[in-house]
């Protein structure tokens, strides 16, 4: 299961996204009844419906999942879910049970559930690997379409199975409660899966392109294009620089293109995800 070399800073991260995830559920989101999502809001519904037992529905519901998993994402996902899956599992029911259980405020316990519960997922999905259930539908449909953002896949799996409690149960005020869980939760995956592979990229029309360019390298150890460009009005031959750097390392550039070239022209854009040279790639839902 674990193959032949343990990756400890990867089974660490796994570890402390599935305590997270196991807290948010048992401390938070159970003492308050909020509605639950995935494969055992599934189960949770035709048990209710049915009566059919929830440790049967979720092994049913996992038999075809676990088969598109092994065909779309390979053994290697497979075993580190399944790795997974039996550490959050004994964290719920063994360590959670330790800690403090809230019973306050509803709405506080659905914040800290969807926080705590996306920085959990996001923790584990940035070691490709997920918590089995719904997370094998939610990584093969990433892999299927690498496009989507995996907090908004997640939100709307969770709107699914929520608005079918909805429909059948009528508990309004639960399935409000959900959706700001799940809204909260999907926004907090996004920002700590991308956020860090976030940057910011500056377009810098100037006179001396060479200037600029060995100044952003001085002074921040970053690397620029340089673009021949004309102006509109004077049809003046100028340089266009870019660069992509993070939120510090822009600051940095901007008082030294000011010290270089006051006459120079700056834009500046938020980008959201940079790959390449010195900005780390994240790997999703990958064999």
């Amino acid at each position: 299961m674990f193959g032949k070399k343990l990756n400890w800073e990867s089974f660490f991260l796994e570890a402390l996204g599935s305590l997270l995830v196991a807290v948010s559920i048992y401390n938070f989101a159970a003492a308050a009844e909020f509605p639950m999502t995935g494969f055992s809001g599934i189960a949770l519904i035709l048990y209710r419906l049915f009566r059919i037992p929830l440790g049967l529905s979720n092994v049913l519901l996992n038999i075809p999942v676990v088969i598109l998993c092994f065909r779309m994402l390979g053994k290697g996902f497979f075993l580190r879910s399944v790795r997974c899956m039996v550490i959050s599992s004994l964290l719920m029911d063994y360590v959670a049970p330790l800690l403090p259980v809230f019973t306050g405020n509803r709405m506080l316990a659905a914040i800290c559930t969807g926080v705590l519960g996306g920085v959990g997922y996001a923790l584990i999905y940035m070691q490709n690997s997920s918590t089995g259930g719904a997370d094998f539908l939610i990584m093969a449909l990433k892999a299927k379409k690498p496009y989507l953002p995996l907090g908004n896949i997640t939100f709307l799996f969770a709107v699914s199975v929520i608005g079918a409690t909805w429909l059948i149960f009528g508990d309004t005020e639960g399935v409000i409660y959900g959706l700001i869980i799940n809204y909260l939760a999907g926004a907090v995956i996004n920002k700590t899966m991308y956020g860090r592979n976030a940057g910011k990229m500056t377009m810098i029309i100037t006179k001396d392109g060479k200037k600029i360019s060995d100044g952003i390298e001085n002074c921040c150890h970053r690397g620029s294009t340089i673009i021949p460009v004309m102006g509109g009005y004077r049809q003046e031959k100028k340089y266009a620089v870019l660069c992509v750097c993070n939120n510090k390392q822009m600051f940095e550039i901007t008082q030294q293109v000011k010290r270089l070239d006051p006459e120079s022209f700056m834009i500046i854009w938020e980008s959201n995800e940079v790959h390449g040279d010195g900005f780390k790639a994240l790997t999703i839902g990958e064999k």
